[in-house]
């Protein structure tokens, strides 16, 4: 009886030490393994990362490579040793990042950055058409680097994906933002955003009534403004009206009723976007000349060019100027004042494309497959495929689907 049991016990050490040799076995890389890198962000203005250590114990666990920069995930909160508990390759050398073939990063590489890329690299950033500059199309297109557009993917019911979840981290911290503004604190008008007992509730204007207009009208009527949403589209004024759930003034541009609010009210927003290239510009310095002393304005709009004629763009570091004595907040990448909110936000995105490109056998199926993704790419193997950046900048655009069938 003591033999049989002892025999029982043993067999039992063989197995639980045969499982982490198990475990081991199935993180071996796959045969369409992705080789994936993560730099440390340069620019000072932002903070949020592509993915969180949990997305990249889920890469390892599909049998693809990380490697992230030392110190990378910091100004989101994230320690490089949770990266590296999950799977992660920590190196302090951002060379050796460039080095991966997939590239996936949040602001625009920069002209250093494309210097350290090697050819035909994939490379997945933000496009930012609003500071973006020629030589730096002609340095990615030089390297056959194919490059896709965070601002142009679209999911499966054809919704600009991260445009979306940016969006709603967007318009409600916009308005935090203007409550700040208004405040003594900034040399504003020393209001409260909203309003009390027997005092008039501070006036806000929307230009534009998607998911920014939407989420930032929410977050107003929350504090107690009053909120005027103006757009094009009847369409999305009703949606918004819907979504909301409670009556809230709306309008369509109408250059007069237009001109009238903004003259008079404490804060505009804008939150227009356009379709294909640059955002439109919707307000004159004429009638930003004619608003009240020390009132605000948020251009949201700014990475694709602004919809204020004085807008200009600015950072984090020095976020508004004053022009005609109204504020002007002018920042690209508001999400980045919440870094941790917004790289969660991110990575439930850019973690089922990586995923997808490794179990499709390379990015080439994906954007075959996907119409999402290819409305993204818009340089492919160093040829410009986005019509709207080619007649912006004199290149010769090439269709990517015909791209494609050339290389099957």
């Amino acid at each position: 009886m003591k033999k049989t049991m002892t025999g029982c016990f043993s067999e039992v050490a063989q197995q639980a030490m045969m499982q982490p040799q198990e475990s081991f076995e199935a993180q071996k890389p796959k045969r369409n393994s992705l080789y994936i890198g993560i730099p440390k962000e340069t620019s000072f203005q932002e903070n949020r990362l592509a993915l969180t250590p949990l997305s990249v114990a889920l890469l390892v666990n599909n049998g693809h490579q990380v490697v992230i920069e030392s110190g990378a995930g910091l100004a989101a909160n994230f320690a490089d040793i949770k990266y590296s508990e999950q799977g992660a390759k920590i190196v302090y050398d951002t060379n050796e990042v460039y080095q991966a073939d997939i590239i996936i990063k949040i602001a625009p590489p920069t002209l250093d950055e494309i210097a350290m890329m090697k050819h035909n690299q994939i490379v997945f950033s933000a496009l930012q058409t609003g500071t973006l500059k020629k030589e730096h199309l002609a340095a990615l297109m030089s390297k056959k680097i194919t490059a896709l557009a965070f601002e142009l993917l679209r999911d499966e019911g054809n919704i600009l994906t991260v445009v979306r979840a940016m969006s709603e981290i967007v318009g409600a911290t916009s308005i935090l933002i203007a409550a700040e503004y208004v405040s003594n604190v900034f040399g504003g008008k020393g209001l409260m955003l909203g309003g009390v007992t027997g005092v008039p509730p501070t006036e806000i204007v929307i230009l534009g009534a998607g998911t920014v207009g939407e989420y930032a009208a929410r977050t107003a009527i929350g504090l107690g403004a009053q909120v005027k949403v103006f757009d094009s589209s009847l369409y999305r004024l009703r949606r918004l009206q819907n979504n909301i759930g409670s009556r809230v003034f709306t309008s369509v541009m109408q250059p007069l009723v237009l001109e009238k609010a903004i003259i008079t009210c404490d804060v505009v927003i804008g939150a227009v976007r356009a379709e294909h290239g640059r955002s439109p510009c919707m307000v004159t310095e004429e009638t930003v000349a004619k608003m009240k002393p020390n009132s605000v304005v948020i251009d949201v709009s700014i990475d694709q060019g602004g919809c204020f004629e004085t807008s200009e763009v600015t950072n984090h570091k020095n976020p508004v100027f004053r022009k005609h004595d109204v504020i002007h907040y002018c920042v690209p990448n508001i999400a980045s004042r919440v870094s941790r909110t917004a790289t969660y936000a991110l990575t439930n995105i850019f973690t089922p494309i990586l995923i997808d490109i490794g179990e499709m056998g390379g990015i080439m199926n994906l954007i075959w497959e996907k119409a999402g993704i290819r409305n993204a790419v818009y340089i492919y193997q160093g040829s410009i495929t986005n019509i709207d950046l080619a007649q912006r900048f004199g290149f010769a655009h090439k269709d990517l689907n015909l791209l494609i069938v050339s290389k099957q």
